[in-house]
């Protein structure tokens, strides 16, 4: 098999898993080893879709295929730039892919951003998905709460916080996230934007979803949908112009719950002493309110971008691994032989889980084109280097095993899956024959 050639992918999310295929379905023999830091393959849809869309999340079903090939193998708990350098990684095998996503958010560098309360979407999302780093997020005494940001995830956060928390019981959210959701009461959430919703980059069906969600009003500031010539605007923007004007005039006039949407405003100070109390919103456009507005706040989340981070001993530059359609670059521009990037850390934190498919395609179809030419790399003590570290991998079987463990779980709750969320948790099914 190794005639065909080594290939190592760093990182199991969509990005990675959509690479492995794409490289067997040109070359089936090669020899592939899919490494992650955590002992659970699907990366983001395993931890950033939201639990309520399984239909989007079924897509790991698909994309696991690709370790019924026999020359595929996971290892997961094995941290790349800590465990094992990417050096070491290049002299093992012919190739090295980087699929290691964008891992950090974007800051809003305003007074007040580090106050209590002022937390990030990405870690809010990670709570409620049950990624084992994940921060707790207390929401008690959280009645009023603004998202900064008018992408997709933005909406699914502030979703998550507006719908009824019985709602989300049939999901695989961790039991100690629906019992915090379960004593929550939220009763306002703002969701604000810098420009119009024309310019806004969430999807039609993931705003109409929100919009929709039962028992809400909707109020809306800084725009009027009417003074907006649907004539200039492309079919999707057209369709979310007239999904927020349609949900304004049909909201109710009394509500337990308001989702209220601030266009053409940015967030300039949160207001706080102990803890954050307010944001002050500060007009952008024509079309705002000249003072701008002051929001009462007890939980502020800012979803404004993710950002990738360094792997050390590989060049990195503006969130992302330099590339040149997923051939690896040194900062100068010169080429490093062997190693390539894909999704994120690739082109930056763009685009849905989907749009990963066709940039492995670019990716892989560079890789099997090289590894013709390519030397054939044979550090053979890999797996004692990483033994003498106290690195023991995972395996796609101790992955079975989670997953097991995950819907036994949901049985006993009435539920198709139960997250384990807990480090020890998931280590104890790794290690089971330890």
């Amino acid at each position: 098999m190794d005639e065909a050639g080594r290939v190592a992918i760093v990182g199991a999310g969509p990005a990675g898993l959509f690479t492995a295929a794409a490289l067997l379905a040109q070359a089936p023999d090669l020899s592939i080893d899919i490494f992650d830091r955590l002992p659970t393959p699907f990366g983001l849809l395993r931890y950033g879709v939201a639990p309520d869309h399984a239909s989007i999340k079924a897509v790991a079903t698909t994309l696991a295929r690709v370790f019924d090939a026999p020359g595929v193998h996971f290892l997961g708990l094995v941290d790349v730039g800590r465990d094992v350098t990417p050096d070491e990684l290049h002299r093992a095998y012919d190739a090295v892919v980087y699929a290691v996503g964008a891992a950090d958010d974007r800051h809003l560098g305003i007074p007040g951003e580090d106050l209590p309360g002022s937390r990030s979407a990405r870690q809010f999302v990670a709570w409620y998905s049950g990624h084992p780093d994940a921060e707790p997020q207390p929401l008690a005494g959280v009645r009023d709460a603004v998202v900064i940001g008018v992408g997709n995830v933005a909406v699914d956060v502030a979703r998550i916080l507006l719908k009824d928390a019985a709602a989300l019981s049939a999901t695989d959210m961790p039991d100690a996230v629906l019992a915090e959701l379960q004593r929550a009461e939220i009763e306002h959430v703002w969701l604000v934007g810098r420009r119009g919703p024309e310019h806004a980059s969430f999807t039609t069906p993931e705003l109409r979803e929100l919009l929709e969600t039962p028992g809400i009003g909707v109020t809306l500031a800084g725009v009027d949908p009417a003074a907006i010539d649907p004539e200039t605007l492309e079919r999707h923007a057209r369709a979310n112009v007239a999904a927020i004007a349609a949900a304004v005039a049909m909201s109710p006039e009394v509500a337990p719950r308001w989702l209220h949407l601030a266009f053409w405003h940015r967030p300039a100070v949160l207001r706080g002493d102990d803890r954050v109390r307010a944001v002050r919103l500060e007009p952008t456009g024509a079309g705002a309110e000249a003072d701008g507005l002051e929001v009462p706040a007890d939980l502020v989340l800012r979803s404004i971008g993710y950002r990738g981070v360094p792997v050390p001993g590989l060049p990195f530059d503006d969130g992302r691994i330099p590339n040149l359609e997923g051939r690896a670059l040194e900062l100068d521009g010169s080429a490093r032989p062997g190693e390539y990037a894909v999704g994120w850390i690739k082109r930056g934190p763009v685009g849905l889980i989907g749009s990963n498919k066709k940039d492995a395609a670019e990716t892989a179809a560079h890789v099997l084109e090289d590894l013709a030419s390519l030397p054939r790399r044979r550090l053979t003590d890999l797996d004692a280097r990483l033994a003498a570290r106290g690195v023991t991998p995972s395996t796609f079987a101790d992955w079975r095993r989670i997953d097991a463990a995950e819907i036994g779980r949901g049985g006993i709750r009435g539920r198709e899956r139960t997250k384990i969320e807990a480090w020890h948790d998931l280590l104890d099914l790794v290690r089971h024959d330890a």
